[in-house]
């Protein structure tokens, strides 16, 4: 093999262009393999084998910096850069993050996980470089999906005018994780069909040097531009055509399926397709499509990431022009919905937990300041074993603190339904509701709330001397909690389902005085600025003691979420230990 003798990037310097054909075809194959093992990114990391290659042959990494955006196309570069083993070896196929990570190597720039990031990343890097008097390149590596996302026209817009060296390479593979939407693609369209002759040109206005590669899966075509553009000494783009998911037929024709796949999404791809259960993500599809056929002004909206709500190609077919995927652009599609909404519009937003982080200026300004009816249907919420780069349980502190907003924490398929509803057909109130991100659970009783009397909690057990608030995700540990302390203390708690994510029900935490001495409060997010110090603050001046639970405001990095609610103490035994701390006390 190629690979055995390839242990950094400088072993790339002298390989023949047959022999990098060969490397590139090793490589293709190790992604497959291990990907279809372990789940990842497959489509992006075997679109980019070439560019990958080519890079590391013409250019000195690390002198030589190479940032990648959102990076789940880096698994190449990880292999060419000493980490070989976590893709030959599936004993050590977990030892390595599926992003750039610079604890891992001295090559990798950043830790990066979310799109449009690598050009301002890189023109930080270059004005660094020129203040300090320094010298080597400065290469971003970006989709043609990510440049919908306004930091990357930021980014551009910044490094054009930069007077010094950055290469900035633009891989278009004509497909961000679905299909590209918005008017830049029809340039990059025009482009392509001219290898970048045309005159209207989006990136020579805005002032950069510009070349084509039409071949862009081809080592040899690559390096000839490389070498063409390296030490260049003004700001220059790399425009390449590539094919997402080159090499594998599957991921070539299903681009969107394999952009991420789940372990063994390859060996059962050609099975007859399993009968999918009723869960959170169906159950609202439905309720679109069937709201929509009687409602014109119904749309739903994704921000580039529809398999995360499960807006398949079918369900958007059916939409029509009631869908709009706006592209990586979730500032734009807070703004968009609110501005949907001011114009009598019922827009559904439907985005990633660990993405509405970049909203907060647009959920705060755009759209709660101004009242703007719309529906957010945040999705994936809570504690989470993934990388450091996609955790989604910053969002409860992020929303709840925000005027106007009303965050919803559904328990059940009844609620969240009737939330879902009563958000979408009121008009006074900016929504959020926390999508369950455990197995549906149904009651089979209707719920008839009315949500517009606002934060209400609800109590499911009557109890006394202990009070437990399980918020939307943790209801079921409280529930089991609850079980737990009945026979272990032979005391009957209390269960409240508190519902409202954004208030706190006064009256019936005063409530709570008269026969209550412990107030426990469960949430799957981080404690720091969350729902449970809320309820702390309430009963500070009074003689409830009252115990939070939640994660602790870190960067866990695929740490197994056991593990996590170990340390957090989110475990039935571990709280009764703590309950038993304050029973002691009390007695002495």
């Amino acid at each position: 093999m190629i690979l055995d003798k390839i242990n950094e990037p400088k072993d790339l310097k002298n390989l023949s262009n047959e022999e990098t054909e060969l490397l590139a075809c090793e490589i293709r194959k190790l992604i497959i393999k291990k990907v279809n093992e372990t789940g990842g990114h497959m489509g992006p990391n075997l679109g980019i084998v070439e560019t990958t290659i080519a890079l590391h042959k013409v250019f000195n990494s690390p002198v030589d910096k190479i940032v990648f955006d959102v990076s789940h196309q880096c698994y190449p570069h990880k292999i060419l850069t000493g980490r070989k083993e976590g893709f030959i070896d599936p004993s050590k196929y977990y030892i390595y993050t599926g992003y750039t990570a610079p604890e891992e190597s001295k090559h990798d720039i950043f830790k990066v996980g979310h799109t449009s990031t690598s050009v301002s990343l890189a023109v930080g890097l270059a004005k660094a470089r020129d203040l300090k008097c320094e010298k080597g390149n400065i290469i971003a590596l970006i989709g043609d999906g990510s440049l919908s996302g306004g930091e990357a026209f930021e980014g551009l817009d910044c490094a054009a005018s930069l007077n010094s060296n950055i290469i900035i390479i633009v891989n278009d593979n004509d497909m961000s994780i679905a299909e590209n939407s918005g008017g830049l693609y029809k340039n990059l369209e025009v482009l392509r069909k001219t290898k970048g002759k045309n005159d209207l040109n989006f990136f020579k206005a805005l002032g950069f040097d510009y070349f084509y590669v039409e071949e862009g899966n081809c080592v040899e075509k690559l390096v000839e531009t490389f070498e063409k553009v390296k030490d260049i000494n003004h700001p220059t783009i790399v425009h390449i055509k590539t094919l997402k998911g080159c090499g594998l037929k599957e991921a070539e024709e299903n681009k969107e399926m394999f952009h991420w796949i789940m372990p063994h999404a390859l060996d059962n791809f050609y099975n007859e397709p399993v009968v999918e259960q009723e869960n959170y993500t169906n159950i609202t599809t439905n309720y679109i499509l069937n709201e929509a056929k009687k409602d014109s002004t119904i749309v739903a909206i994704t921000p580039a990431t529809p398999g995360v709500s499960g807006f398949n190609k079918k369900f958007r077919e059916e939409l029509k022009n009631q869908y709009v995927d706006t592209g990586i652009t979730e500032q734009h599609a807070v703004a968009f919905a609110s501005g949907l909404a001011k114009n009598g519009a019922k827009p559904i937003l439907a985005v990633m937990s660990s993405f509405i982080q970049r909203t907060y200026d647009q959920l705060s300004q755009d759209l709660c300041l101004n009242n703007s009816p719309a529906t957010i249907l945040v999705y994936w919420s809570g504690l989470t074993s993934a990388d450091a780069t996609h955790l989604t349980c910053f969002d409860i502190p992020l929303m709840m603190n925000i005027p106007n907003l009303v965050y919803l924490a559904p328990t059940n398929k009844e609620e969240y339904l009737r939330m879902l509803d009563w958000s979408v057909k009121q008009n006074k109130y900016s929504t959020a509701i926390r999508v369950p991100n455990i197995e549906l659970i149904s009651t089979g009783i209707e719920d008839k709330t009315d949500y517009s009397i606002l934060n209400k909690y609800k109590i499911e057990k009557e109890g006394s001397k202990i009070a437990i608030l399980g918020l939307g995700n943790f209801l079921p540990l409280a529930n089991r909690l609850a079980k737990e302390i009945e026979e272990t203390l032979n005391i009957k708690p209390t269960v409240i389902n508190p519902r409202f994510i954004t208030g706190i029900d006064e009256e019936l935490l005063e409530n709570l005085k008269k026969d209550h001495e412990i107030v426990i409060t469960l949430e799957d997010g981080i404690l720091s600025g969350g729902f449970g110090e809320k309820i702390a603050s309430f009963y500070g001046p009074s003689d409830i003691k009252v115990l939070n639970y939640g994660g602790k405001k870190e960067f866990t990095d695929r740490i197994p979420l056991d593990k996590i609610y170990e340390d957090c103490r989110l475990k039935e035994n571990l709280i009764i230990e703590d309950i038993n701390k304050i029973l002691n006390l009390a007695r002495i």
